[in-house]
């Protein structure tokens, strides 16, 4: 894995290869990179993780709630840790480039890519569903819905970095605030009875009220457990972007962390509490059904509604921002096509936004299947988790000189625990959709075809993340000597 490819001394292009792929420098300090990581996730707090209700009762979600989120926690720390080191646009890609060679920078970075460009296609179906469900103007969920979505979010991430993630940190607001009204609204009709009402499926090892499907349930609830915080992993990717990256990337992970964590366990408790698990499990509103539980709209259940329909924008839009950031990367350093990494007069990425926009388009247009697409984003996900902690694992054990502005409170231990529990999820994976893990498998093996056939012999040694591999290497060589 750690074998060196050939690299291209000089671009093709010339002396201003890097100049012509330039992202806006100091666009984002703290707080509006906190409130992007927030915005990768808040729309898993409005749907989709009610169904890991099905798959393991109230118990066996909570179960895997905590397990995922220490496994997320566990690897945003390390992640804080790796974006002091290398704070670059390349995020997992350039980590696990500098830690396990040019193959494990590959495998990380499509895994991560595989996970953004199929997220958004899956949640703009999932907006084009609100929207209709909603009455907004007589629209209907379909293509031309999900085109104007990317047309007009595609059009402010062209238009900057700066822009694009004020909008989203306000969509987020709306988002956020709208879940503690609901939290609110629901907690007088909270009770601990109505936790654990799905029935119990006496033939399951280890069944009872709390755990109705087994100790399996556990298991395949894990998926749905990270919708919690699914797409945090993402705030690395602004690096290039930010104000002093070494001090504001791990501030803003771990603030962004820590509000994810107090909204998964509020909006968790109070919908299951206030309706029932029971009665939310296969819903595709679960906060607004925790709200009418005779069936009738109210006006905070409204709010709430029109609000998650703010929390998928605010995912959508930031996931594409992610997505274009990470294919930017590989595509500048040569694991893609290189001219994905070209960058307009203002700075921004285009046809890093333009070509996964129109995959993401196609696929949703086609497909219409929201959740076959989200669990093929998850399973590239959980691939990449694994490998972004073995990353941190092996330049702790590789290189302990390295400067390190930040350091991951417990160390390897910490990472650790990130790569057993991912790997853990990966597997997991199968237990709910195992064609949806055969696609993504599918679409790993071209993608590593592509590479071990031509790109692996023509990356671009001019690229941030291969620059700070070959230094690593040339140091390497320096001590043997």
């Amino acid at each position: 894995m750690s074998q060196e490819p050939t690299l291209t001394p000089a671009a093709p292009e010339g002396d201003d290869y890097l100049e012509r792929r330039a992202l806006r420098r100091g666009s984002a300090g703290w707080v509006l990179l906190t409130g992007l990581g927030v915005a990768y996730v808040v729309s898993g707090d409005y749907s989709g993780w009610n169904f890991g209700l099905a798959e393991g009762g109230f118990g066996g979600l909570a179960i895997a709630m905590v397990l995922m989120g220490a496994m997320y926690a566990c690897m945003v720390f390390a992640l804080a840790e790796l974006s002091s080191i290398l704070p670059t646009a390349g995020g997992g890609y350039g980590f696990a480039r500098r830690a396990l060679g040019p193959w494990g920078g590959f495998l990380t970075g499509t895994a991560i890519l595989i996970e953004y460009v199929l997220a958004p296609a899956a949640i703009v179906i999932f907006i084009g569903d609100y929207v209709e469900s909603l009455g907004l103007f007589g629209l209907e969920s379909g293509w031309p819905m999900y085109l104007v979505c990317f047309a007009i979010f595609l059009g402010i991430h062209l238009w900057g970095v700066g822009e694009a993630l004020r909008f989203s940190f306000v969509v987020t607001g709306i988002a956020v605030a709208a879940l503690i009204v609901f939290a609110l609204a629901a907690l007088p009709d909270f009770s601990l009875g109505s936790l654990d009402d799905i029935p119990v499926d006496s033939s399951a090892a280890g069944s009872n009220s709390w755990l109705p499907f087994g100790l399996l349930g556990i298991w395949a609830a894990f998926p749905f457990g990270m919708w919690f915080f699914l797409g945090v992993e993402g705030v690395p990717l602004a690096a290039e972007e930010t104000k002093d990256p070494a001090r504001t990337l791990p501030k803003a992970i771990r603030w962004s962390m820590g509000i994810l964590v107090v909204l998964a366990v509020v909006t968790f408790f109070a919908a299951a509490g206030a309706r029932g698990s029971a009665a939310i499990q296969e819903a595709g509103n679960p906060l607004v059904e925790a709200l009418q539980p005779n069936g009738e709209a109210t006006t905070l259940s409204r709010i709430v509604n029109y609000a998650g329909l703010a929390g998928l924008v605010a995912s959508f839009f930031s996931l594409i921002y992610a997505g274009s950031r990470q294919l930017f990367a590989l595509s500048r350093a040569g694991y893609l096509p290189r001219f994905l990494s070209l960058t307009s007069g203002r700075k921004a990425p285009y046809l890093g936004l333009l070509v996964p926009g129109t995959i993401g388009f196609l696929l949703a247009a086609v497909s219409g299947n929201g959740a076959r697409m989200l669990n093929i984003a998850v399973f590239g996900a959980t691939i990449s988790y694994a490998l972004m902690s073995l990353s941190h694992i092996v330049l702790r054990r590789k290189e302990p000189e390295l400067e390190r502005p930040y350091r991951t409170p417990g160390g390897v231990l910490t990472s650790s625990v990130a790569l057993v529990l991912a790997c853990a999820a990966l597997v997991a994976t199968f237990l709910v959709d195992v064609t949806a893990a055969l696609i993504a498998l599918l679409v790993y093996a071209v993608a590593v075809a592509y590479f071990g056939l031509y790109s692996r012999k023509h990356l671009v040694a001019k690229a941030p993340e291969e620059e700070f591999a070959a230094l690593a290497a040339a140091e390497a060589e320096l001590a043997r000597d």
